[in-house]
C-alpha cells in the first residue's frame, strides 16, 4: 500500500508526543520517517523539543548524530567496489596489501598478553563484526588495555583505531570497529575520503542534502541536542561524543580529520529512511538510480555468521557505563528466529509484525531502523540520549513498528 490509514498516523503522533511529554524524565524529542517499497513517505513527524530546556520544537527537518547507523551506509559503499571488482570479500592478501598495518596486528588476551594471530582479515570479517576488532566501551579487557590515555572511537582522529584484536579473525562475532577499517580500505581503494565517496556514490544520486560526515553549516543550524540520563532518569543535555565533526574548518584540519564508517554520519530521519527505501526496493523512487543489484543487497541480507552462536546469547558489558548499558542479547526474538548478522547490520524478527530475517541496526545516542523488504516497509527512529539501551526509545521504536505493521494490514 503506499498510505498509512489516518487513523493509524494520528495514533504514532500521540505515542510520540506521550514519550515527550516528561520534560525531566522523558525523551528530550524524537523524530521518526517511515517509507514504503515506493519509496514514498508513509509518515515523517517529529515531536518534543530540540533540547532540555530549550523553547525550539523539534522537526523533521533537525538533524541528529546517527551514530553506528552510518554502518549500513559504509556497507553500500564497499559492495559497490565489489560489484565493480576492485574490492573481493574473500581475499584476506588484498586486505593487508592495502592496510599494511593488519600484519602486525596481534590478540589481546584476558590477562593483558598479546599473541600472534592465527590468520587474515577479510573485507567479509570487517563488515560482519568478525575480524576480531572491539570497542572500548564493550569490552572490558579493550578498555583497560591503555590504560591510562585509553582509546577514544570518537575523538575523529586515526590513531584511536589502531587498537589490537580482541579474538583470533573469524572465531567470533564481537561488536567492534572492524567497518571503521572497512572505511579505511574503500578510502585506500578509491583515493576519496569516505565522506566524500558517500556523496558522490550514494547521497548526490538519489538526491539527499541533509546528510553527511561533516554536516553543513545549515545542517549544524538544526542539531538536536546531545543528552545524558542519569541512573535516576533525569535528562540534562551533554557535550557531542563526535564534537570535531562540528568544529572542523580548515582545509587542513579537514584532511585530517577521521572519517568513521562505523559512526560518522549526521543525517535526518527523511533522509536516512530514503537510503533504507534503496534497500527494499533497489532503486531510487525519487531519482531511478540503482545504488546496488539485486543480488548484491541479497547477499547484505543473508546471514553471515551461521556459524557462530546465536547473537541473542551475546553479551554485552557496560565497559564504559556512560555510553552504554549492559545487556543479553541484541533484540527480542521470536519463535524460529535464530538472529543473524548480514553485511553491517542485523537480521531479526520480533512480535511488533516484521519478517523474520528484517534488517535492523541502531546508533550509540538512542536511535534504531528497520528495514523490511519482505514486507515492503522500513522505517527510523531518532533521539539523542546516551547511554545506549534506553528502555523510553527502544519502547517507542517497538510502538512504532507495531502501529506501521497494523496500518499496513488494513
Amino acid at each position: 500500500m503506499s498510505e498509512l490509514n489516518p487513523t493509524n498516523i494520528e495514533a504514532l503522533k500521540r505515542r510520540m508526543q506521550s514519550v515527550c511529554s516528561d520534560p525531566d524524565k522523558g525523551l528530550p524529542g524524537v523524530s521518526v520517517a517511515v517509507v514504503g517499497r515506493d519509496g514514498k513517505q508513509l509518515f515523517s513527524h517529529a515531536a518534543g523539543k530540540r533540547g532540555h530546556g530549550s523553547s525550539e520544537l523539534m522537526s523533521v527537518d533537525s538533524v541528529f548524530w546517527i551514530a553506528s547507523c552510518t554502518k549500513m551506509i559504509t556497507g553500500i559503499a564497499c559492495m559497490q567496489l565489489v560489484e565493480q571488482g576492485r574490492l573481493s570479500l574473500d581475499d584476506a592478501g588484498q586486505i593487508h596489501r592495502i592496510c599494511p598495518e593488519f600484519d602486525d596486528l596481534r590478540v589481546l588476551q584476558e590477562d593483558g598478553t598479546l599473541v600472534e594471530k592465527n590468520k587474515g582479515i577479510t573485507l567479509r570479517m570487517l563488515l560482519t563484526h568478525t575480524s576480531g576488532f572491539g570497542y572500548t566501551f564493550y569490552n572490558e579487557k579493550l578498555r583497560d588495555y591503555a590504560r591510562p590515555a585509553g582509546f577514544d572511537e570518537f575523538s575523529g582522529y586515526a590513531e584511536e583505531f589502531n587498537q589490537p584484536l580482541v579474538h583470533q579473525p573469524g572465531e567470533a562475532w564481537e561488536y567492534g570497529i572492524g567497518i571503521d577499517w572497512a572505511g579505511v580500505v574503500l578510502e585506500r581503494v578509491t583515493g576519496q575520503s569516505l565522506n566524500d565517496y558517500f556523496h558522490q556514490h550514494i547521497f548526490e544520486p538519489i538526491g539527499l542534502k541533509h546528510i553527511s560526515m561533516l554536516p553543513t553549516e545549515e545542517m549544524k543550524a538544526n542539531l538536536a541536542y546531545m543528552h545524558q540520563r542519569a541512573a535516576d532518569g533525569q535528562i540534562s543535555v551533554r557535550d557531542h561524543l563526535l564534537r570535531r565533526a562540528l568544529t572542523v574548518k580548515s582545509e587542513s584540519d579537514i584532511k585530517s580529520y577521521f572519517n568513521s564508517g562505523g559512526a560518522g554520519c549526521f543525517s535526518t530521519a527523511q533522509d536516512y529512511s530514503q537510503i533504507l527505501a534503496i534497500l527494499l526496493n533497489g532503486t531510487s523512487p525519487t531519482t531511478g538510480k540503482q545504488l546496488l543489484k539485486k543480488e548484491t543487497v541479497d547477499e547484505m541480507f543473508r546471514n553471515q555468521i551461521e556459524n557462530l552462536p546465536p547473537l541473542a546469547e551475546k553479551y554485552f558489558p557496560d565497559a564504559k557505563a556512560e555510553f552504554v548499558q549492559s545487556g543479553l542479547g541484541l533484540h527480542p526474538t521470536v519463535e524460529g528466529d535464530r538472529q543473524g548478522w548480514g553485511l553491517t547490520f542485523l537480521l531479526s524478527g520480533g512480535s511488533t509484525g516484521r519478517s523474520i530475517g528484517t534488517a535492523q541496526w541502531s546508533g550509540v545516542a538512542n536511535l534504531r531502523w528497520w528495514c523490511d523488504r519482505e514486507k515492503g516497509v522500513a522505517g527510523f527512529i531518532c533521539s539523542q540520549v546516551l547511554p545506549y539501551g534506553d528502555e523510553q526509545l527502544f519502547q517507542l521504536s517497538q510502538d512504532v513498528e507495531t502501529e506501521v505493521y497494523k496500518g499496513l494490514a488494513l
